[in-house]
C-alpha cells in the first residue's frame, strides 16, 4: 500500500515537473529570439554582458546561449573586446529565404534595374512590429550617394514609405499603433499627429507618397506601395534622391516606381 502510494505522488510530482520543464524550454527560446532581436537593433558587433543587460537575461545564461549560437555558426566572436555578431549561417538563412521567396527575388530585379537607369538609391521598405526598415536597398550610380543601412528601425513618421505602410488603418488605430515619442524627428521638432493622419490619407488616395526634410534635410524619399491581395501595403519600393532635385524629375521618378510597384503587386 505504502508502495503504491509513493508511485502515485512520483507520477503526480511527474506531471507537475511537465509543464514547467515545457515553461523552461520556452523561455530559453524567447530568450534566443530576444538576444538576436537585439543584436539585429544593435546592427554592429555587442559585448555579451551588453546583451545580456539589453534582454534582461543573467549573464551566465546569456553566455550559454551565446556558446551554444557560436557552436552552430549562427553568430561568431567578432572585436578584441569579446564581441559577438551574426555569423555564416545566418547569411546562409537569409540568402535560402531569398532565393525561396519569389517576390524577393523579383524584387532584387527591378531594383538593379531602377538602381542603374536612374542612377538614383532604390529600397524595398516594410514594417518590423511597428517601426519601418529597410528590407533591401541597391545603391545609385550618381555623384551624390546615399546608403541606407538595412535592418535598422525606424519610426514610421519619418518616412515616405511609413505614411503608405499605415494606410489600411483607421485613424484611432494608427494613433494606438504608433508611440508618441515617434512623432518626435531627429531634429528635435514634433510632428502633429494630425498632419500625419492627413498625410497617411493622402497617400492611400493617391497611391504615393514623397516626404523630405523629416529623417535627413538634405535628402527626399518617394515611396509606392507593393499590396496585397487585400490592398494592403504590406512592402513598398522607395527611391532616396537628394533634397534639391528638380520637381519634374521628382515626379517623373515618382510615377515609375508607381509603375514597378504596381506590376509587382499584380505578379
Amino acid at each position: 500500500m505504502g508502495r503504491a502510494k509513493t508511485m502515485a505522488l512520483n507520477g503526480q510530482s511527474a506531471q507537475s515537473a511537465a509543464p514547467k520543464v515545457a515553461h523552461e524550454r520556452q523561455r530559453g527560446i524567447d530568450r534566443v529570439i530576444s538576444l538576436l532581436e537585439a543584436l539585429l537593433r544593435e546592427h554592429k558587433p555587442t559585448r555579451i554582458g551588453d546583451l545580456a543587460r539589453r534582454i534582461g537575461a543573467p549573464r551566465s545564461t546569456t553566455y550559454e546561449i551565446v556558446a551554444r549560437l557560436v557552436e552552430a555558426e549562427i553568430l561568431e566572436p567578432c572585436g578584441p573586446g569579446g564581441e559577438i555578431y551574426f555569423g555564416r549561417a545566418a547569411h546562409l538563412f537569409g540568402r535560402a529565404y531569398a532565393d525561396a521567396n519569389p517576390l524577393f527575388r523579383r524584387v532584387g530585379e527591378v531594383m538593379e534595374r531602377l538602381a542603374s537607369e536612374t542612377h538614383a538609391t532604390t529600397q524595398f521598405c516594410g514594417l518590423r512590429g511597428n517601426k519601418y526598415t529597410v528590407i533591401d536597398s541597391r545603391d545609385g550610380a550618381g555623384l551624390f550617394r546615399i546608403t541606407t543601412d538595412i535592418g535598422v528601425e525606424v519610426p514610421a513618421p519619418w518616412t515616405a514609405s511609413g505614411r503608405l505602410l499605415l494606410d489600411h488603418m483607421s485613424p484611432e488605430e494608427i494613433r494606438a499603433f504608433v508611440p508618441p515619442e515617434d512623432f518626435r524627428l531627429p531634429d528635435g521638432r514634433t510632428l502633429a499627429v494630425e498632419s500625419f493622419l492627413a498625410d497617411v490619407a493622402r497617400a492611400r488616395a493617391t497611391g504615393r507618397c514623397a516626404t523630405t526634410g523629416l529623417a535627413d534635410p538634405f535628402t527626399y524619399c518617394l515611396a509606392a506601395p507593393i499590396r496585397d491581395r487585400a490592398g494592403i501595403a504590406r512592402t513598398t519600393l522607395c527611391f532616396v534622391i537628394p533634397a534639391d532635385t528638380p520637381e519634374p524629375r521628382r515626379v517623373e521618378l515618382l510615377d515609375r516606381l508607381a509603375a514597378e510597384a504596381e506590376l509587382l503587386a499584380e505578379r
